[in-house]
């Protein structure tokens, strides 16, 4: 019998990922939620049974500066935009005193240890495939450091999202090589086609996607699978956003999620869900009613419909059957 599946995917990423778009120095308290949520989220994820991919950026693993720098690659991305570049950024901040915003090697093992729970990469360096001053070269050499680092704590990489959404096809089969075999892609949706697309009308579809109608939520198995030695591509459904202040929205957005996780286990299709843990860090007990609340829905549907919760590796393995 076939069934209807729900994924789960976290781009954990904490600073790396969004050092050029914010002042760290006001947002200290806001990481610390975010730690602090982690294993909130991880209690949750099983009391309810959910099983989920935490694509981490591989600086995460590092223990401290002093390592950071020893891990740095022989090539490494010389973005024409320096301010995208961790590596120009952790060699200007590193005498900031922001490791709790940079490492996270003691919450990666605490996941590591949750049944269900697969460590992904989301490259060693938050690596932006798409932006000029980049080549292959570079992106092999990072991938590789985050396997390798990612061995040492007992880990093997076998997913991979995309930071930013910035799907090269020249690099999947780089991903590959290197023993990634699924990656996250993004949403049969127009306003997906430019990812690095800043427009008004592209912003204003992307956010109102979470309340109105816009674009194919739920997939089939077979329209998953990868090309000749490409990794299995695996459609993202829908972006968690932060838990709304006014209650009207609110309920509109998890009134959307809801409705499409049903979608997906009564036609046996997919649904993939996916959020970074720091969108939980500025209202962190709402952002947990939101999750709760989706999650025990999910219980409903497995009860009903035996919708089944995997991780991006698990579906992967489904893909290929």
């Amino acid at each position: 019998m076939q069934n209807g599946y729900f994924v789960i995917s976290l781009d954990f990423e904490l600073l790396w990922g969004v050092f050029d778009v914010m002042d760290f120095s006001k947002k200290k308290t806001y990481f610390r939620n975010t730690r602090q949520v982690i294993p909130e989220i991880l209690k949750s994820f099983q009391e309810k049974e959910i099983h989920s991919t935490w694509a981490t950026v591989g600086m995460l693993f590092n223990e401290n500066w002093d390592e950071w720098k020893s891990n740095i690659p022989e090539s490494i991305p010389a973005y024409h935009n320096k301010a995208l570049s961790a590596y120009n950024f952790g060699m200007n901040h590193y005498k900031d005193g922001i490791e709790e915003l940079c490492f996270a090697p003691e919450l990666i093992r605490h996941i590591s240890e949750f049944p269900g729970q697969e460590i992904g990469t989301h490259t060693y360096s938050h690596y932006y495939c798409m932006e000029p001053g980049q080549d292959q070269e570079n992106f092999r050499a990072d991938i590789s450091t985050a396997v390798s680092l990612a061995s040492k704590f007992n880990i093997q990489l076998k997913s991979l999202v995309f930071p930013r959404n910035q799907i090269s096809e020249d690099y999947l089969e780089i991903c590959r090589d290197l023993g990634i075999v699924n990656v996250r892609s993004n949403p049969y949706s127009w306003y997906w086609e430019d990812v690095r697309s800043d427009s008004i009308v592209t912003r204003l579809a992307r956010t109102g996607d979470a309340y109105i109608p816009l674009g194919k939520k739920t997939y089939r198995l077979n329209e998953l699978k990868g090309k000749n030695a490409e990794p299995n591509e695996q459609m993202a459904s829908r972006f968690l956003r932060p838990s709304e202040e006014t209650d009207l929205l609110r309920k509109i957005k998890l009134n959307r999620i809801k409705r499409e996780m049903e979608t997906a286990a009564k036609k046996n299709e997919i649904y993939h869900l996916w959020w970074h843990p720091h969108n939980f860090g500025d209202h962190p007990e709402r952002s947990m009613r939101d999750l709760n609340e989706i999650l025990s829905h999910f219980q409903s549907l497995s009860k009903e419909y035996n919708f089944q919760s995997l991780n991006m590796a698990e579906l992967g393995d489904m893909i290929l059957k």
